[in-house]
């Protein structure tokens, strides 16, 4: 008699922390091999954790938090932003990029349930009473109704530890900016921020209201920026390397 020995492989679990503002899931395996945690970084999968059996997973976020500097710069440079185009048009099971990450569209007909967009678990479900209704209008609208939530409600986090104050706030869809401040105290942000991660996002918000006390880019200015932001030159690299990517229309 010939018996099969299956081989089980080691339990994964999901966990999340913040790193500089941004929200970074990660795996974790347990190895019976591992003497020492090993972070991994694939463009497929993210980061991943394998930790000795006997590791305190508990442990873990204070490690991350000290490794975040090389964390943030693998899963920049590791993860790839979807681009789009108007040109072509999205459909249901496309990705999208959000706050730096890959978002599965899946869209939905139902009659009987209201026109509905919810963000779930790496996916954006949407459903359609209309058929003919664009997946690129419904996707922009929500673009900008998510820009209008955090970014207001990170420039006015931001704007009470910079000390300044602001008179209104805009979101836009501007081609070449991404955010701007007017001699009035006027902010305007591009909506197709929210396709960069969290932590460029704020840069752009601190970069903009550093403005409100030294309307330049004197060294004064940037030494207020790098106050408050202290990877600020990191950010600016990365709006810059995928700028052909976030510059992309959704509508014609």
């Amino acid at each position: 008699m010939i018996r099969v020995t299956r081989l089980h492989a080691p339990p994964v679990e999901t966990r999340k922390t913040i790193l500089e503002g941004q929200t970074i899931f990660y795996a974790v395996k347990r190895s019976s091999r591992a003497r020492h945690v090993r972070l991994e970084v694939r463009g497929e999968t993210g980061l991943t954790v394998v930790i000795p059996s006997s590791y305190d997973a508990g442990q873990l976020p204070d490690l991350l938090s000290k490794k975040r500097q090389w964390v943030l710069e693998k899963l920049a440079r590791h993860t790839r932003i979807p681009p789009l185009s108007a040109e072509k048009e999205l459909k249901s099971g496309d990705y999208i990029p959000y706050l730096g990450r890959p978002l599965k569209v899946l869209e939905r007909h139902n009659a009987s349930a209201a026109d509905s967009v919810v963000q779930d678990d790496g996916q954006l479900l949407i459903n359609l009473n209309n058929r003919n209704a664009r997946l690129n209008l419904v996707v922009e609208w929500w673009y900008r109704q998510q820009a209008e939530k955090l970014i207001q409600k990170r420039a006015d986090e931001l704007s009470a530890r910079l000390g300044v104050t602001y008179r209104r706030l805009c979101i836009r869809g501007a081609k070449t900016r991404w955010g701007s401040c007017s001699q009035k105290g006027n902010l305007n942000f591009n909506w197709k921020l929210m396709m960069a991660p969290e932590p460029v996002i704020n840069y752009v918000i601190i970069h903009e209201l550093a403005h409100l006390k030294e309307m330049n880019h004197s060294k004064k200015f940037w030494g207020l920026v790098a106050e408050h932001c202290l990877q600020w030159r990191r950010h600016k690299r990365w709006l810059k390397e995928h700028q052909s990517e976030l510059a992309a229309k959704l509508t014609s």
